[in-house]
């Protein structure tokens, strides 16, 4: 991926660390932040103190009403997180994850590296949106980091991964963008809605599946578009023979 990655804060309640956020989103050539609901005002004075020189990039942070806006143009997205969650969530290794962030081979692919609320993370909702999840290595014990540390962590590994001796990556086309893979699924969860495959009460958890297996297979946009594809001629087909 030859553009760095957007940095996404969902709903984040501290000025001081948004400031701190975008002085290091300065610090390590990321040039684009976007805010999900901020919690603050996260262009007042405490978050202007912390970004110091970084303070044009904060103004330009976008704000979004919700994460799937947030990251609609984004093929690759990691999602941070400390809990294991009880949906199978596509993990690996921190190296791993960070590598699959950067390892995109087309230029125009865009990357999300995704923080979750200070107080309580990301939701389940929110983590099944991302292709990868990424786990800081801290103390059982004590396992929650402030997210302006956590920024700093996770970005510090990127830059680690720029050295002039990386592995180039496999020739594996983009995954889609996120906008574009939510719509296939809504599209495809109505019309097994509306054949009977999927039940009402069951309908979360089996597109959830649905929804992990696209992402684990890296799914691209002609792909999505195939789906899509498939899924407005079945839809079709089914009415045209409806007496």
């Amino acid at each position: 991926m030859s553009a760095p990655p957007v940095v996404v804060l969902v709903e984040p309640a501290g000025p001081i660390n948004i400031g701190s956020v975008a002085r290091l989103c300065a610090n390590f050539s990321i040039n684009d932040l976007r805010l999900v609901a901020p919690r603050c005002d996260h262009l007042g004075a405490e978050a202007r103190r912390m970004a110091v020189h970084a303070q044009p990039l904060l103004e330009r942070a976008q704000l979004y009403p919700d994460l799937a806006a947030a990251i609609a143009d984004c093929g690759r997205v990691v999602a941070t997180s400390g809990r294991l969650e009880p949906e199978p969530m596509p993990t690996a290794p921190a190296a791993e994850v960070l590598a699959w962030l950067q390892g995109g081979p087309e230029p125009g692919g865009r990357g999300a590296l995704v923080f979750g609320r200070e107080d309580h993370g990301l939701s389940n909702a929110e983590l099944l949106q991302a292709g990868r999840i990424l786990r800081i290595d801290s103390d059982p014990g004590y396992p929650s980091l402030n997210l302006s540390h956590a920024v700093a962590i996770s970005l510090h590994g990127l830059a680690q991964r720029q050295a002039p001796n990386r592995p180039s990556a496999a020739g594996r086309p983009e995954p889609a963008e996120r906008g574009a893979l939510e719509r296939a699924l809504l599209d495809a969860e109505a019309l097994l809605l509306e054949v009977g495959f999927l039940l009402p009460h069951t309908a979360q958890a089996r597109m959830a599946k649905l929804r992990g297996l696209l992402q684990r297979a890296e799914a691209g946009n002609e792909e999505v578009a195939l789906l899509r594809g498939m899924v407005s001629q079945l839809r079709w087909a089914c009415r045209a023979r409806t007496p």
